[in-house]
């Protein structure tokens, strides 16, 4: 039906009044692009706005598994928060969907443009504007890499601690899906070391919220509203961050264990200590070996303990000085030992890098194996060998492969799904985000929703949560230009 001949009862319905807007924007946007463009250019320049074939198929993806390529209708390079701010209120004005991409390394499909839209690109806004030492802050643009803030921290003895894994991953699009990573047992999320945020809403204005400060309690936290919406509430422009001093003494365990049960019931034991490790990682047996041999690397383990080693823990330790460190490891080792564990292999400095590097490449050993999803659920920490149970039952149901590594120390446990036939991964998935929801847990910890897992996070949640988000998304984005088909 067109949108123009609805009927004014129609128009009463709540339902068919959204799809109306929606509709509407559509029309109104096929009919504005061209509009939208010549006034971008008219703002920025051609060679800053690129349209149809000069857009490279890279901007047409991300690294999610399964999803269709679209390629926006229209590419622009930002360069600064009142360009942005100015794009931003002409798309709004014209009704143009825009989407944020920083370095599309996303799981989600969250920074996938519509076909008929705008991608705006924050690549080319990467500046590091201040290292702070004295606050512990660094104050950087949306697109500056991990690697790159890593690299200017590391010259002044600091460190981001927030460690997603891809480094080539930008602070914005940490940002968007409130990135975790291995070092979220010891130092949170990213919503937990971000502490000011400046942002372009949907009509073009700037707002700047949080600082260089470590708590407030003056009116609504915009940061922590922002930090997690994938882009569909505000686009971010420069982040303020929480940096750390680099630990003076670290060491890495290697522990195998005989099953996947023994692991997941040690880590509540490792917990209770008063050491917390920065790193507290499960992996299964056969995909450790699998990555080690990518990296190319001798990780020492006898074979006599390697063939009956089911599952590893991989703990990082770290702390100022040795003799505390020490102390730390030995106790650790103890508790390691009391809950099952084969043995506890202390790696050199050599190894455990190399070894961080071959648990980062799991995505990628899943993905060339031939995976067709990666799915990043949550559960309470006390649920995973729950979890992990009902997770081989959901695999033996269907006779699907599904492999597992996760940060264990915070209850993310990470699935690859090992099945070609679209409706049978559609019920797997389904089954088992069904069970994470079930024991306490969420669709994703860290990886998004975008429109991967679109359909699974309406069906697993509660209406009235869903409702309140989309009134939120309304008050943020009236219009619905931001991101548009992400989340809900």
């Amino acid at each position: 039906m067109n949108c123009r001949m609805l009927s004014i009862f129609e128009l009463h319905s709540d339902c068919y009044l959204h799809k109306w807007r929606v509709t509407f924007a559509l029309v109104k946007n096929s009919d504005s692009i061209d509009t939208f463009i010549e006034r971008a250019i008219q703002l920025l320049g051609d060679g800053r706005v690129l349209v149809g074939g000069d857009i490279s198929e890279d901007y047409s993806h991300d690294e999610s598994l399964g999803l269709e390529r679209i390629a926006p209708h229209c590419l622009i390079y930002i360069h600064s928060a009142k360009e942005c701010a100015d794009i931003v209120a002409i798309a709004n004005e014209l009704s143009v969907s825009v989407t944020a991409r920083g370095s599309g390394s996303g799981l989600s499909g969250g920074a996938i443009a519509t076909a008929d839209g705008v991608l705006l690109s924050f690549e080319k806004m990467d500046r590091i504007l201040e290292i702070d030492t004295l606050n512990h802050t660094a104050t950087l643009e949306a697109g500056v890499t991990l690697s790159k803030l890593s690299q200017a921290l590391a010259e002044v003895g600091f460190v981001y601690p927030v460690y997603p894994g891809e480094l080539s991953a930008s602070i914005g699009g940490n940002i968007a899906t409130n990135a975790g990573g291995m070092r979220a047992v010891k130092y949170g999320v990213t919503r937990h070391n971000v502490l000011g945020l400046e942002f372009v809403t949907a009509s073009g204005n700037v707002i700047e919220s949080g600082g260089k400060f470590v708590k407030s309690s003056s009116g609504y936290d915009l940061c922590q509203l922002i930090m997690g919406s994938e882009g569909t509430l505000a686009l971010v422009t420069k982040v303020t961050v929480a940096i750390t001093p680099v630990a003076d003494s670290t060491v890495t365990l290697l522990v195998p264990f005989a099953s996947v049960g023994a692991i997941s019931s040690a880590i509540p034991e490792v917990l209770r200590s008063n050491f917390t490790p920065s790193i507290l990682e499960y992996v299964e047996g056969s995909g450790l070996m699998v990555m080690a041999s990518r990296e190319g690397l001798n990780l020492g383990i006898p074979k006599s303990v390697a063939d009956g080693a089911r599952a590893y823990l991989i703990c990082m330790l770290e702390e100022s000085d040795q003799e505390t460190l020490e102390r730390q490891q030995l106790r650790i080792s103890d508790q390691l030992i009391e809950s099952g564990a084969l043995d506890v292999f202390a790696l050199s400095a050599s190894q455990a890098l190399h070894l961080l590097a071959a648990r980062e490449s799991a995505f990628w050993v899943a993905k060339d194996l031939g995976a067709t999803e990666m799915i990043d659920i949550v559960v309470p920490r006390s649920e995973v060998p729950t979890f992990m149970e009902k997770v081989g039952a959901v695999g033996e149901r269907y006779e699907t492969l599904i492999t597992a590594v996760g940060h264990a120390g915070d209850g993310n446990i990470h699935l690859s799904v090992f099945e070609s036939d679209p409706k049978l991964k559609d019920h797997i998935m389904s089954d088992l985000y069904k069970v994470g929801v079930e024991l306490g847990g969420e669709i994703s910890a860290e990886h998004g929703i975008g429109t991967a897992k679109k359909k699974y996070f309406i069906e697993h949640s509660d209406p009235a949560k869903i409702a309140l988000m989309r009134e939120i998304k309304r008050a943020f984005d009236p219009n619905g230009i931001l991101n548009p088909g992400k989340v809900f």
